[in-house]
């Protein structure tokens, strides 16, 4: 792993500007156009599909999704965007990769896109750390993207780092008695809503789209094989795309959300 020579400019506007950031993988990806995307570690299936569609149109037209490596809307963000057009931005050092459950999505990045860190290799996550992770996550991003969230949430603490920094806020669309936090927003005026991902993404696409590598096990699961025919070949990593959503499991056979 190596330190950043430059610091992004978005980050210097910072009141806290982390004094280093450590980084594995393709820094270039920093000058690329950024939407950062944040959420729910327990997302709903709609949640989960409309954030992995987003990310992957977004990718598709140019647009580098950067979001916060954990549980639910995060990988969703990541695995739709696919490896190498996204940033996960992490809340320890990394020799870590944390959370565990999402170690492999996390190594995929590290060699195809890219991971930051502000801190020192051997520094393992702590309450704190959450915050200032969050911080660089929606100051990368040209706006935020917050796909489900309930009021007292994490994801809300970005949301005022967007409204601290004058970033846009867009959320999706939800049932009245679901996201509570994002329908606040809406009602508030803090907010737009996403109606129509195409329209969103002809927003702020760029002009030449970027190819969206896929690995073999996610080329494996759109095939929609059985989910025993999934463990045999990818045991591991098909027990951690199970947990964190990227796929789901019905009737014996296995789903890929994108």
């Amino acid at each position: 792993m190596r330190k950043l020579d430059t610091m992004p400019e978005t980050l210097k506007l910072l009141k806290n500007c982390p004094k280093e950031l450590f980084y594995l993988g393709d820094k270039t990806l920093l000058e690329r156009k950024k939407i950062s995307i944040v959420g729910s570690r327990k997302p709903t299936k709609y949640s989960r599909q409309m954030t992995q569609e987003l990310a992957s149109k977004l990718s598709k037209a140019g647009v580098c999704i950067v979001s916060g490596g954990a549980m639910g809307i995060d990988a969703m963000a990541h695995s739709g965007a696919g490896n190498a057009n996204t940033i996960a931005v992490l809340p320890c050092g990394l020799e870590h990769k944390y959370p565990a459950v999402n170690a492999a999505l996390l190594s995929e990045i590290e060699k195809k896109g890219l991971l930051l860190s502000q801190f020192v290799p051997a520094f393992k996550a702590t309450a704190w750390s959450f915050v200032l992770r969050n911080e660089i996550v929606v100051a990368l991003g040209d706006v935020l993207v917050v796909s489900e969230a309930e009021l007292g949430s994490g994801s809300m603490r970005s949301v005022e780092f967007a409204l601290a920094m004058g970033k846009e806020i867009y959320v999706l669309p939800h049932h009245i008695d679901e996201s509570s936090a994002t329908q606040k927003l809406l009602e508030d005026g803090k907010a737009k809503a996403i109606y129509d991902i195409d329209t969103f993404v002809a927003k702020f696409g760029v002009r030449e789209a970027v190819h969206v590598q896929e690995d073999d096990f996610t080329r494996f699961c759109k095939t929609n094989p059985s989910y025993e025919e999934l463990l045999r070949k990818y045991p591991q990593r098909a027990f951690e795309a199970e947990l964190s959503g990227e796929i789901e499991v019905k009737n014996a056979r296995v789903f890929y959300f994108n």
